[in-house]
């Protein structure tokens, strides 16, 4: 082994002429391969700032919102010894990344990461650069190139297994271990390690995926729902073992029962529970000393009676996470994991979902049942279902990090009516959506509570105007947060929003059997004109548009349907039409480079046969898998059933307004996960340490002004008193919602906000993307800019100044509400003068839940 010399022996680390090379990518397109330098400090910050979500979220197994300026910047300074970067160049500015870091306890190893500009990843980039890479690395001593990717990183994947190299891959998981022995001639067998699993995901492992199940409280009755836990659990083809118990019962459902938990024949992994709400306490504590690892509390009786009956679920969360459980529940439904894996019917719902690739969590036990009876007749299948009830303990939080590394698991579903950690929620979303779809139902109507008023009163942090500025006691508003709000909020974190269940399964349908669309061009085919017409509005209010096809895609028509059709966008093919011509039609539209997505719309006439048209549909879909095809057979009845074939399914509705509205979800989901996240800028002059000093000499509630403005000062804010400027006065709140946790809310004061209700939300922490597009969202926008009324204003000291309020929370949790009102919006060059502020402190005694 070669032993590479000590960096502090080489003085100023000396530029390496020798690795500069021009190269050509697979496509042929040409590029220039070099090491990275000083001078490409601001280039590499403007490379990372333009990296979609899903791009961030292969790259570092998670987006990296929170990648400062400096932090990016000081990745041009390298010894081009232990630690190289090499840039393939387009013009002049960074196509791709590839750089390596010596193991220091290892050092003939290194570890390797690639990142290649989202408009760049299918020419070739990764390759060239892992040729670059291994040539310097094999010059400079190193033997074995180590990297972690995602398993779903196919391209990536595809690039080490091809590139000629020795590869040796580590165990199959959703993270993918990989050892490039860089020396071809090389006979060292690289050793693959395989990443430890997070700390939730083995703490959740005895819930989803036991190797035994004790049911407590197991009854003999049918329909009781201890018998049918015990009955759901051997019917759904669980491969552990089911230990029912009951003090009078021998057999339940066909298992032997025992008497108690001590007298198993072995510890349970998990243990459902299902007795008295009274002798819950004992029954957990005797799984606990049983040595159970996870415990479902079905029974009912605890939170929802009272304060005394939530004093009650919450000392058994603490009993059981101080005793090495986890726990679901109280009042919940149970667990269900149809996965290879688990094979888990630990519920009593009657109706048991079919395998599949939709994962949910449902606070509601009741609406539980109804979700799964739905699912089935949607034939919509299920990776799991977890019914967390009043959530104590195990909660959506971690459920999300579970599902987000299950290969079982495509699209999140979730009804969740409270948090018990949103600023969590929030952070876990935006690192999980750039993978995984999650659909969230909400229907607008949650509280939240926050923001200050000028007098220091509590109310509404989602409002932002006069009208959400809340009452003297100080109780949150009680008209709860503007839908726009929890709109915008839901899509910054990239979760897709419904309003109804019906809407939710929509877009998981289409979700779960077809791609996103690349865009929002859609095209509608259809045999009868007035559901056409419906359909053409309903993609407007959706956010689709229907654009007139190209010429070739009309001349295409017009010889497959002949010289009477209707080749205009919709294309109506009369009701004479047959399955060829829905076929013709179809493969026409999806060949289209202006049409990203179809909607196909068939009303039976009696000669026909639906089968025949479901068929073609099937046919043209699977022809153009990168574009997805729903449908809507109106007056067809058992339809569902014809648009399967086997793996294929083209999603199907009674109206075509609701396929319609689940490809605006769709197209809306891949606008946002291909958009880049941006960056959070280095911030001058903050000082977090006066500032937590400042925190810690304060008591819960109001701060004091004067503090407010030193804390202010702390994060670069000056309060100071000024004359207005020539543009509108502003304001900016911070308040604390149910479902995202921190929330700063802008606008205009005046009318603007309060009869106009124009405000923009954002949830922390806020990149420069975010400052910006907050700013320049509201629908008073021009007389910021100038476009309207006078010079504008500055806008460049107001975004910094979102941004310094945005850091400043992230800095301080303990900052329950804020508002600076009002800020005076000076002409381009004078910045920003913020005149008053309030701010609240929480009281950390109040604080719970689960995480």
């Amino acid at each position: 082994m070669t032993t590479p010399p000590d960096p502090a022996d080489l003085g100023q680390p000396a530029y390496p002429d020798d690795l500069e090379q021009p190269g050509l990518v697979r496509t042929g397109r040409s590029t220039f391969v070099r090491p990275i330098r000083p001078e490409d400090a601001d280039r590499l910050v403007a490379f990372v700032g333009g990296l979609s979500r899903a791009t961030l979220a292969y790259r570092s197994l998670g987006p990296v919102i929170r990648a400062r300026d400096d932090v990016i910047r000081r990745g041009a300074y390298v010894d081009y010894l232990n630690e190289l970067a090499l840039v393939a160049l387009a013009g002049d500015e960074i196509a791709g990344l590839v750089r390596y870091v010596r193991d220091t306890e290892d050092p003939d190893h290194a570890e390797v990461t690639f990142t290649i500009r989202d408009d760049d990843q299918s020419e070739g980039f990764g390759r060239l650069l892992l040729e670059h890479i291994a040539a310097a690395a094999r010059a400079r001593g190193i033997r074995v190139l180590k990297a972690d990717v995602l398993a779903d990183n196919t391209r990536m994947i595809n690039v080490f297994l091809g590139s000629g190299y020795r590869v040796e891959s580590g165990p199959p998981g959703q993270i993918v271990h990989f050892d490039i022995a860089v020396d071809p001639q090389a006979q060292a067998v690289a050793r693959a390690e395989r990443r430890e699993h997070t700390a939730v995901r083995r703490s959740l492992r005895p819930l989803l995926e036991p190797r035994s199940v004790a049911v407590i409280g197991a009854n003999r009755r049918p329909l009781t729902i201890g018998h049918e836990i015990v009955a759901n659990l051997l019917r759904g083809g669980f491969r552990g073992s089911v230990f029912p118990v009951n003090p009078r019962a021998g057999q339940v459902a066909g298992a032997r029962a025992y008497p108690s938990v001590r007298e198993l024949p072995e510890p349970p992994d998990l243990a459902l529970i299902a007795v008295r709400a009274e002798a819950v306490p004992d029954v957990v504590r005797e799984c606990a000393e049983a040595g159970a690892k996870a415990v479902v509390v079905v029974s009912t009786g605890f939170g929802e009676t009272g304060a005394a009956g939530r004093s009650t679920e919450l000392e058994l969360a603490r009993y059981a996470r101080a005793s090495g459980m986890r726990l679901v529940g109280p009042n919940c439904m149970g667990v269900v994991n149809t996965t290879p894996a688990a094979r888990l019917a630990a519920t009593f719902s009657p109706a048991l979902p079919t395998p599949g690739r939709v994962a949910m969590s449902s606070q509601s036990g009741p609406l539980g049942l109804a979700v799964l009876d739905f699912a089935r007749r949607l034939r919509l299948g299920f990776s799991g279902f977890v019914s967390v009830g009043h959530a104590v303990d195990v909660s959506t939080n971690d459920l999300l990090q579970w599902w987000e590394e299950d290969p079982e698991t495509s699209v999140i579903l979730l009804h969740v009516e409270t948090f018990g950690n949103p600023r969590r929620f929030a952070r876990i979303a935006r690192r999980v959506a750039p993978r995984k779809p999650i659909i969230a139902v909400h229907p607008g109507h949650a509280h939240a509570t926050g923001q200050m008023d000028s007098g220091g009163r509590g109310s509404s942090g989602l409002r932002g105007g006069s009208e959400g500025r809340g009452d003297p006691a100080g109780r949150a508003d009680p008209a709860g947060p503007s839908d726009s709000a929890v709109s915008s909020l839901f899509a910054q974190s990239g979760v897709i929003r419904t309003r109804s269940l019906q809407e939710l399964f929509d877009a998981a349908l289409l979700l779960a059997h077809q791609p996103p669309p690349p865009g929002n061009r859609v095209a509608v085919i259809t045999n009868a004109g007035g559901p056409a017409a419906l359909t053409v509005g309903a993609c407007v209010a959706s956010g689709l548009r229907v654009p007139p096809f190209g010429e070739r895609t009309r001349e295409t028509l017009r010889a497959a349907l002949g010289p009477g059709a209707e080749v205009a966008n919709p294309a109506d093919l009369t009701p004479m039409a047959t399955a060829a011509h829905y076929r013709r039609a179809l493969d026409a539209v999806l060949a289209d480079d202006e049409i990203d997505a179809a909607i196909v719309l068939f009303m039976p006439p009696l000669a026909d046969k639906p089968d025949e048209v479901a068929a073609a549909i099937l046919d043209a879909a699977e022809a153009a898998p990168s574009k997805p095809v729903v449908a809507s057979f109106l007056g067809g009845a058992g339809v569902a059933d014809l648009l399967h074939r086997g793996e294929l399914v083209v999603p199907t509705y009674a109206f075509p307004e609701s396929a319609a509205a689940s490809l605006g979800h769709a197209a809306a989901y891949q606008a946002w996960r291909s958009t880049p996240a941006g960056v959070i800028p280095d911030l001058p002059g903050v000082d977090t340490d006066r500032a937590r000093s400042l925190v810690a000499g304060c008591t819960p509630g109001p701060v004091p002004a004067r503090t407010a403005a030193q804390l202010l000062d702390s994060y670069g804010i000056a309060v100071r008193d000024t004359e207005p400027g020539s543009g509108p006065d502003a304001f900016l709140s911070v308040g604390a919602d149910p479902v995202f946790g921190p929330v700063v809310a802008f606008g205009l004061t005046g009318d603007y906000a309060d009869l106009m209700a124009d405000v923009a939300h954002r949830v922390t922490p806020l990149s420069d993307r975010d400052a910006r597009e907050m700013v320049r969202s509201l629908r008073a926008a021009p007389l910021l800019d100038g476009r309207v009324g006078g010079p504008g204003v500055d806008l460049a000291a107001l975004e910094e100044t979102v941004l310094r309020i945005s850091a400043m929370v992230e800095d301080l949790p303990e900052i329950e509400a804020m508002e600076l009102r009002p800020i005076r919006l000076l002409p381009p060059g004078d910045g920003v003068a913020v005149t008053h502020a309030t701010i609240r402190l929480a009281d950390e005694t109040r604080k719970g839940g689960p995480s």
